[in-house]
């Protein structure tokens, strides 16, 4: 009998083995296996809790960071699919993007808050935002993101 493989399963054993080992650096920041592995998986509850589910399309509208790695695990362990969203992109492509996708959670950087409050009205699936803090004025609460870390927190 054919057994499934998920990527965060070999993930998981990989940080249960070797939990202290540094598996990302970020600047100065340095994050070990098993605290990527605590905040991927803290992750993965708060957007289970909020509807996403196996086969769920989840944008990561975030800059290259440790968020978005541990989002993206987040995404393998709970069977969803991590969608990059390049930053890049103007009101026209991100529609068609996160529409086409179909698109239920996003993970964005706070700054990303007035291109995605542009098409919100637009969009039909997208229902979970979190956002991550980047010291930028732009106001999440216009569009129900709860913070990363808050996320992570519950």
């Amino acid at each position: 009998m054919p057994t499934t493989f998920n990527l965060a399963d070999l993930f998981e054993r990989v940080a249960d083995q070797v939990p202290e080992r540094t598996a990302l650096i970020c600047g100065e920041t340095r994050t070990t296996f098993g605290a990527l592995e605590a905040r991927a998986n803290q992750i993965a509850h708060h957007l289970l809790a909020n509807g996403v589910g196996p086969g769920d399309q989840v944008g990561l509208y975030l800059y290259n960071g440790n968020e978005f790695i541990e989002a993206m695990w987040a995404c393998f362990k709970i069977r969803a699919v991590p969608v990059n969203v390049n930053y890049r992109y103007v009101d026209d492509e991100l529609l068609y993007l996160f529409n086409n996708a179909d698109m239920v959670a996003c993970v964005h950087a706070q700054e990303f808050v007035p291109h995605i409050e542009e098409i919100r009205s637009e969009l039909g699936t997208l229902q979970t935002l979190v956002y991550v803090d980047d010291d930028s004025d732009a106001d999440p609460s216009s569009l129900g993101s709860v913070g990363y870390e808050e996320a992570i927190a519950q």
